[in-house]
């Protein structure tokens, strides 16, 4: 293996982790601001106020989204193995 055939494999890795992370991230962005914006309005300090909707927020995204990632993750390994097998030759 060489030095372009590990870039390329790392650069790919990046890429599928960061399209793995993006959909529980957005959702937990999205619902941060929205209950820190509910937390002003309303001054309620609650800190399950931050925590509960996050992680059903993240169930959600699991539930819907989980698969693909599964997918995604499963042939970038399966990518990884069979480079790891070119290089045993």
């Amino acid at each position: 293996m060489d030095s372009k055939s590990a870039l390329d494999l790392a650069q790919h890795g990046v890429q599928v982790a960061l399209m793995v992370a993006l959909p529980g991230l957005a959702v937990t962005l999205f619902i941060g601001l929205a209950v820190s914006i509910f937390q002003a309005i309303t001054q309620v300090h609650e800190m399950t106020l931050t925590f509960v909707p996050k992680v059903r927020g993240i169930a959600v995204v699991m539930a819907f989204f989980g698969h693909w990632m599964l997918q995604q993750l499963v042939a970038y390994m399966l990518l990884c193995f069979d480079h790891v097998s070119r290089v045993a030759q």
